[in-house]
């Protein structure tokens, strides 16, 4: 049977999910009576907010031109925040079906995930999907991939995967223009290329690619992997060559698209392995899967497999469980995670205030929240984050230097020489109309525009360099309301650029509170200063005694506000007699109050730890 292995890649909410439900349904991979619509997005999470967060593969069988075929499909995510998950499934498979929605046009991340597939010298077919809405605009959308792909108008499919007209037309093209798999051909992130057969790697050595996994609670940890040369069986002893793991396999199979055993995987195919192991860690993406003994029982070599390039945490953030018992969970909670999202980054973290915890990195907000949500769902641990950051580059007046990702950790001004902060590239596609208020609004930055250029008859592609931190919190909710929700962003870190930045602290009753400070411009640390302090004082609880609330920059005082003492009548039980009764009830409370603010600590609720997070 031949197999073909291929991904669809889109921007967000072009129907990439729909298209794989369609495909389903005419292979008759799923029966009509479990079909679903999102079938592929199985995660509570996906389906509550309508975007795919992991990838899933699929394999289906079809028989076309008499011949049966295998199809390998990997269906995607679309938000810029998931793009390692993209990247990981392009580098197993030989084809891509770039998906543009007939209504919205090539968009941000459609242009950003052709250049990834283009990398991994992927064939392209291009489909302009929702034909069948009133407002489609099927033939500017396909002079817009023309010009984007230089492919013919002839080679482009037109399809609605909500009807199902010309998906099987799609079929067709997969099996046509996909090339089948090759064997020696390695997984490379920055382009593939061929590996002979040689003394490291000998005939029939088999090697697979492991690009995903998760965790079973029966069958421990399992590996997604794609297989490039020979075979594996169940019961066969394997290694994984960069950690030296080495297990019996317990269980092999497909994704059909759940969890289907078989005897075996062969060459080309994409399957998984349950290794039976219990710790997270004894398997890592992008590693290479190969058999321990050999084959016929000689020891042999394999080169390993060139897997994926390390991802770049844009957004840190420290999580702290509301429950101080709850560390325990947390931290196996994030192993267990990192399985299945390779893309986050965690590192063990106190606080006086808040306990133990982690440091994590994301490679977004839409990142970090879903990462919240999934450890609140899946775990039962309910976290408090601090305030977001990205990570910065200081260098003393010494000479010495180092990476800061904590703004609780930022130096003083003083002590430093430099500081750099991470700068991106932005891509923002739009209408014309809006390119006045999104230029504007870019202005709001401490960035530098770079060129616009047309993607169609009345859409520009707006390109601007800006340092991350100013794009971080609500630029792309304000980005969304100036175009009406007609624009779209994508974006990639450039380098690190010398930036005039302060740490802004703020004090409560006198004490820092680490988990509130933040980097900020110097220009700006006055006002961001005193908007802080205003809103503690409206979140935080009034205490039994006058609490002050400080911003400071470098142990100066920039603003203040106060939350009055909580009043509490201690005459209201006195009914007459001399008032000197009631001055000395008076003076023992300001005496106990006094007391208190000398002495006494203000508790924060986990609560207002998330207010502060939120604009």
């Amino acid at each position: 049977m031949e197999i073909r292995n291929f991904v669809i890649i889109a921007h967000i909410d072009h129907g990439k999910s729909t298209l794989a439900d369609r495909l389903l349904e005419l292979t008759g991979t799923i029966e009509k009576r479990k079909m679903r619509e999102q079938f592929l997005d199985s995660m509570e999470l996906e389906r509550e907010k309508g975007i795919t967060i992991k990838m899933q593969p699929v394999r289906m069988s079809c028989t076309l031109n008499t011949i049966p075929h295998i199809l390998n499909l990997i269906d995607t995510p679309g938000h810029v925040d998931f793009t390692y998950e993209v990247s990981r499934a392009l580098a197993c498979v030989e084809g891509a079906i770039l998906l543009v929605d007939a209504a919205q046009g090539v968009q941000a991340q459609t242009i950003s995930n052709l250049h990834l597939a283009r990398k991994e010298n992927l064939v392209i077919i291009p489909v302009i999907n929702k034909i069948d809405l009133p407002g489609a605009r099927v033939h500017e959308t396909e002079d817009e991939l023309v010009n984007l792909t230089g492919y013919k108008k002839n080679e482009i499919l037109k399809i609605s995967a909500k009807t199902g007209e010309g998906i099987e037309n799609i079929l067709h093209a997969v099996v046509d223009r996909v090339p089948p798999p090759v064997s020696g051909h390695g997984a490379i992130h920055a382009g593939r290329r061929h590996i002979h057969d040689g003394p490291n790697n000998p005939v029939g050595a088999p090697r697979a690619l492991i690009f995903d996994s998760h965790f079973d609670n029966f069958k421990g940890v399992i590996a997604h992997v794609r297989l490039f040369d020979g075979a594996f069986r169940k019961g066969e002893k394997i290694e994984m060559l960069a950690t030296k793991t080495k297990v019996e396999i317990l269980e092999i199979g497909y994704f059909q698209p759940s969890l289907t055993p078989s005897d075996s995987i062969g060459e080309g195919d994409i399957g998984y392995i349950a290794t039976g192991l219990k710790e997270p860690d004894a398997v890592r993406i992008g590693d290479t899967v190969t058999a321990k003994d050999g084959v016929d029982g000689m020891r042999l070599t394999a080169e390993p497999l060139e897997g994926y390039r390390e991802p770049q945490p844009m957004v840190f953030a420290s999580m702290y469980p509301e429950d101080s018992d709850d560390y325990d969970k947390l931290r196996d909670a994030l192993k267990k995670i990192k399985l299945n999202d390779a893309s986050l980054y965690f590192e063990p973290e106190a606080s006086d205030a808040l306990g133990r915890g982690f440091r994590a990195g994301f490679l977004g907000l839409l990142h970090m929240e879903i990462i919240g949500e999934r450890i609140r769902r899946e775990y039962a641990v309910n976290l408090i984050f601090t305030t977001p950051s990205v990570r910065f580059f200081v260098v003393y007046g010494n000479g010495e230097s180092e990476y800061i990702y904590s703004a609780s950790r930022f130096p003083d001004t003083h002590r430093l020489k430099e500081i750099r902060e991470p700068w991106a590239r932005l891509e923002i596609i739009t209408p014309q109309k809006f390119l006045g208020g999104i230029m504007t609004l870019l202005g709001q930055t401490r960035g530098v525009y770079e060129k616009q250029e047309y993607v169609g008859a009345d859409r520009l592609l707006v390109t601007y360099q800006a340092p991350l931190k100013d794009i971080l919190s609500d630029f792309f909710d304000s980005l969304k309301s100036v175009s009406e929700g007609y624009a779209s962003l994508g974006y990639e870190l450039l380098d690190y650029r010398t930036g005039d930045l302060v740490r802004l602290d703020f004090l409560i009753a006198g004490e820092r509170e680490d988990a509130f400070s933040r980097v900020v411009p110097g220009d700006r640390a006055y006002e961001e200063g005193r908007a802080g302090a205003k809103k503690l004082k409206d979140i935080l609880p009034k205490q039994l005694f006058a609490v002050s609330i400080q911003a400071a920059v470098s142990g100066k005082i920039i603003a203040r506000e106060t939350i009055p003492a909580l009043k509490k009548d201690v005459t209201g039980y006195l009914y007459g007699g001399d008032r000197t009764r009631k001055m000395k009830l008076w003076k023992k409370q300001k005496k106990g109050k006094e007391r208190l603010k000398a002495g006494g600590r203000v508790e924060i609720p986990p609560d207002v730890f998330l207010k502060m997070l939120k604009k």
